[in-house]
Formats: structure tokens, sequence, C-alpha cells
């Protein structure tokens, strides 16, 4: 069961809807082919290579994620506006092109990662204006993770 859920059952009172900010998951994080440009993702958006967008499996839809590679510690931060990952173990997110090479994973294909909601319901991100920083100081989790790397 996924980090979130388990958190979301804790909180009885959440609605399914709500994603509380600072929540904290680790995993494995890919992203999409540049095939699926322009195919509908499950919000009904049309999949765009050059838009910070992520999926995942259970965060609601226009989450604001930040989404850290832990091998180089840069960070960006994507709109969740589809459902997955699919496939792959210990597979938490599937980031948009763009993401993904800002966070320096395009020629690996995949990154161990952590990721943590920061806000709700914005409009999709340009790559231009993505912020990168550094891991140090800046993420703090505040809950400890339950799944592990």
């Amino acid at each position: 069961m996924s980090i979130i859920v388990t958190i979301m059952l804790l909180f009885g009172g959440m609605k399914s809807t709500e994603a509380h900010s600072g929540l904290i998951q680790k995993g494995k994080a890919s992203f999409y082919s540049k095939r699926f440009h322009g195919k509908k993702t499950s919000s009904g958006e049309r999949y765009q290579n050059e838009k910070l967008t992520a999926a995942h499996i259970s965060l609601p839809m226009n989450t604001m994620v930040e989404v850290t590679n832990l091998a180089n510690n840069q960070s960006v931060v994507v709109r969740i506006n589809d459902r997955g990952p699919h496939g792959g173990k210990g597979r938490i997110i599937d980031l948009a092109y763009a993401a993904a090479k800002t966070l320096g994973i395009v020629k690996t294909g995949i990154a161990n990662v952590a990721i943590r909601v920061v806000g709700h319901n914005r409009k999709s991100l340009d790559p231009a204006t993505a912020v990168l920083f550094p891991i140090n100081n800046r993420f703090e989790p505040l809950l400890s993770p339950i799944d592990t790397i």
C-alpha cells in the first residue's frame, strides 16, 4: 500500500480528493516516451512533452509535487495530470519528458527520487521557469517515509 493511501487512512477526516502538503514518498521515477505526445491523459488533457506534468497512482489531479533526483539532488515541481505508473517494481511517478530532462534522468531512463506534495490546483508549469535547487536544507520531510528504495 502506498504511503499516501496509508496516511490518508490514518487521517480519517481527510477527503479522498485532498493531499496534505509535505507528504513524502520515495521510489523510482521514469518518464513518458515522446511517442505519447498529444495523447489524452487520465485528466482529459493532452500530454505535452514540454510541460512539467506527471502521473501518480493516487494523488489527486492538479496536485503540485516536488520531485528530487536523489543521485544529483536536482529538483523540479510538476503537476499531477495522469494516473500511473502502471508497471515496474518500485516506480512511484512517471514524469513528462521536460521534467525528466530537468532532473537529468533522460539518459538513464529511471532514477531514485523523493516526492513531496507542495500545493494544489495550479496550471501546468513552463520548464523555462522551473526552479532547480539542491536538496540541502530545503527538502526536510515533515513525515518519515514508509516506503524505502
